[in-house]
């Protein structure tokens, strides 16, 4: 089973920038894709931006292309996602999720990943 830990949330100002982290332990490392997902008071749990390891394929919600980006460091076992222009709408937990099954060509559904971690608080505010 992986583990995964989230790190990097806090209070930025708007128009900031905040790097999460996502590391990931256990093995095997056999992980197909890992997300990021966030979920904001009384609003479902979203997709925010995927990876998929076979061929590094993106995904990113509407909301967040062009100022958000996920990246890995295989070395570290470390997928990252890169916020900036932050907006008042971005505040949520961000969690990161492994899909350990199978590869997929649909990112963003949730179910399709089974590990989970314990999410980071991300606060946009002035």
């Amino acid at each position: 089973q992986v583990q995964l830990v989230e790190s990097g949330g806090g209070l930025v100002q708007p128009g900031g920038s905040l790097r999460l982290s996502c590391a990931a332990s256990g093995f095997p490392l056999d992980y197909k894709a890992i997300g990021w997902f966030r979920q904001a008071p009384g609003k479902e749990r979203e997709a925010v931006s995927c990876i998929r390891t076979s061929d590094s394929l993106t995904y990113y919600a509407d909301s967040v292309k062009g100022r958000f980006t996920i990246s890995r460091d295989n070395a570290k076992n470390t997928v990252y996602l890169q916020m900036n222009s932050l907006k008042p709408e971005d505040p949520a937990v961000y969690y990161c999720a492994a899909n350990t099954q199978y590869y997929s060509d649909y990112l963003f559904l949730q179910y399709e990943y089974d590990d989970w971690g314990q999410g980071t608080q991300v606060t946009v505010s002035s």
